[in-house]
């Protein structure tokens, strides 16, 4: 490496793109260091870094967004340059400016590039400018109701509106019609100002059947840009990437070439540097709209990795210190297909709800050829709700795209994670989907397919209640005799299931519940190898994966993880009496309104208070009709799951 000033890192970020900016960072022989709030003291990427710093707080305010501590951690840890990450500060052209006026390297563009594309609207003006198509929508300042009424109107409905500031999905609402337009401005104008400190909205035409593709540029300090092939990003939930695939499916060459093109002409027009992502809607006419500019690298860069074989945190690095971007358009590879997934704490059954709590279970896919895991967690963590829930990424590459989408698949079959919920199955249902098998991709892939990718949870089967109580009581007997050498247990002459005649258990999974009775004579069909239930019937052999952690068993099912607990029936009645007619918070967060006040009559389905999580707000609504007997809350407050909001009679 050319720069001899360069030798003390600091990434600027937590979780799995910390971890992973660190890996190539330390393959350099960087010295890394880690910032931390208060919560992530123990966190995977403070025990992976070199040095660690802590910055206090809980909050992203008060720890990641800081920029005063951010600067004062790279001076007490000796850093000449800070990676921001993504999300975050990442896109803030105020922590890039502040960096270079403190003498340290940002691994970003200028802050000038940041400037030109960090507001939508004044990206879209200089986008036209430069002759890079447009959607049609409004971008001023008039931020009143009546404005965004009349340009929706010009428009023509369905609009979206989107925060100018923002990203990932957050101050983002699609408007049907002038009735939901008040409504819909204002909550994401709150989202926006919460998430970004900025309440600027922008409205464009919500185009139908679009595909969100990409393009990948880099630029160095010595006017050198090219552009790294493609990735399509279609399947999204809530304007949210959900997978990510390099190239785009069925792009012909004089296409990609031409958004590539276009791509490299937008971070030239604003003087770029380092590693960037154009993003574009592409109509199922073939036609092309700059949609925005992300001045930072993206949480899918791993598949154009994949594709090309390039580290593209290396490359930021060296260009960063100078160096000259090292091929030329020409020399970009392009072999195979990748395709990754993101791994989130969420309920997709539940609106994809944050989920918050301890990893109890946490088990990645073994490593091989054309896998790549990238997390941030580990066994045992606590997943919080002051940040994003994303966990992680997994990366398949394939000589094609079928051989990549097997794999994933595959990997996502061998992954394990029990304590709080994911969208394992979730993801593993839209890649299994015979339309994502045939690519057949456009945004508005999973609300077409909802009815398969989120299927209503029915009742478990008997065999599934068979199979948990053999795997329930197998676990419990080797635990036992892990506990006690001289119980009976250990006696390899004991009964395989404890009692003479029969064995009975209740069991608890998903809420609900069954009283399971095995017959001790009759020779099991199951049985408990390690950490795979072994079914045998007619000679062939299928494998659950099984793991017992304390007091639960996860059993892995048709796809779905299971956790399946033993439960004392009697003292469950006993304990049954809880109240009635309390509505209490599906996960941690803060009140952001109070909707009702007590003794107002309400109808069912009437949103009563709403709560913000992970920068999102979630609107709890009355089940039936009724009248507000208490509030237990008000707005500012911190609530915790579970916690009572409104008591309704």
């Amino acid at each position: 490496m050319s720069h001899p000033t360069l030798t003390t890192l600091l990434v600027a970020n937590r979780g799995e793109i910390a971890c992973r900016v660190m890996r190539t960072a330390k393959a350099m022989g960087l010295t890394t260091v880690a910032v931390h709030s208060a919560i992530d003291r123990d966190a995977l990427h403070t025990r992976e870094a070199d040095i660690r710093v802590d910055l206090g707080g809980s909050k992203a305010a008060e720890s990641y967004l800081d920029i005063t501590k951010l600067l004062a951690a790279a001076k007490a840890s000796g850093a000449q340059a800070i990676h921001p990450g993504y999300g975050f500060l990442s896109e803030n052209a105020g922590f890039a400016r502040a960096i270079e006026q403190a003498g340290l390297i940002f691994l970003g563009p200028p802050a000038s590039a940041i400037d030109a594309m960090g507001s939508k609207s004044a990206a879209k003006a200089l986008m036209e400018a430069a002759g890079v198509p447009l959607v049609p929508g409004y971008h001023g300042a008039a931020q009143d109701l009546q404005t965004f009424r009349e340009a929706a109107e010009r428009i023509g409905y369905p609009v979206l509106l989107k925060a100018s500031a923002g990203g990932g999905g957050k101050g983002m609402k699609v408007v049907e019609e002038v009735s939901q337009l008040a409504d819909a401005l204002a909550s994401a104008q709150r989202e926006a100002q919460a998430s970004f400190g900025n309440a600027q909205m922008l409205v464009e035409k919500y185009l139908l059947k679009p595909r969100h593709v990409e393009i990948q540029v880099f630029a160095d300090q010595h006017g050198n840009c090219l552009y790294l092939n493609e990735r399509d990003c279609s399947i999204q939930r809530r304007h949210q990437k959900v997978v990510e695939e390099a190239p785009a499916p069925g792009l012909a060459p004089a296409l990609r070439k031409a958004m590539g093109e276009a791509a490299v002409r937008a971070a030239q027009a604003i003087g770029y540097v380092g590693a960037g992502t154009v993003e574009f809607l592409l109509d199922a006419r073939g036609e092309f709209f700059f949609m925005e500019m992300n001045t930072r690298l993206q949480v899918e860069h791993p598949v154009t990795e994949a594709i090309t074989g390039l580290d593209l945190v290396a490359w930021q690095i060296r260009v960063a210190c100078g160096e000259p971007l090292p091929i030329t358009q020409a020399q970009v590879p392009l072999r195979g297909h990748a395709i990754e997934v993101r791994l989130y704490a969420e309920d997709p059954v539940n609106e994809f709800l944050p989920a918050t709590g301890r990893l109890a279970l946490y088990r990645e896919s073994a490593p091989g050829e054309g896998r790549r895991v990238d997390s941030g967690v580990s066994e045992g963590d606590q997943v919080s709700p002051f940040y994003d829930p994303m966990l992680g990424k997994l990366i398949a590459w394939g000589e094609d795209r079928e051989q990549a989408r097997l794999r994933l698949l595959a990997m996502l079959d061998e992954f394990a994670i029990g304590g709080v919920k994911t969208n394992i199955a979730f993801l593993r249902r839209i890649l299994a989907h015979p339309a994502f098998a045939a690519a057949e991709l456009d945004t508005g892939f999973i609300p077409r397919h909802q009815e398969a990718l989120l299927p209503a949870a029915g009742e478990l089967p008997v065999q599934f209640w068979e199979a948990a109580a053999q795997a329930w009581l197998q676990s419990e007997a080797t635990r036992v005799r892990e506990d006690d050498a001289d119980s009976p247990w250990a006696a390899p002459t004991g009964l395989r299931l404890g009692l003479p005649s029969q064995s009975s258990v209740h069991l608890h999974s998903g809420g609900q519940a069954q009283a399971v009775t095995l017959q001790a004579s009759a020779p099991s069909t199951l049985r408990l190898e390690g950490e795979q239930l072994c079914q045998d019937v007619d000679g062939v052999r299928r494998r659950h994966l099984a793991i017992r952690r304390g007091a639960t068993l996860y059993l892995r099912w048709d796809g779905d993880m299971h956790a399946v607990s033993a439960y004392d029936p009697i003292a469950e009645a006993e304990a049954s009496n809880s109240q009635h007619g309390g509505l209490s918070a599906p996960m941690n967060g803060s009140i952001v309104r109070v909707l009702v006040a007590p003794g107002q009559a309400v109808e069912a389905g009437t949103a009563l208070v709403v709560l913000e999580a992970m920068k999102m707000e979630h609107s709890i609504r009355a089940a039936q009709a009724g009248t507000v007997k208490a509030l237990l809350c008000e707005e500012g407050d911190m609530v915790a799951e579970g916690a009572v909001l409104v008591e309704l009679e």
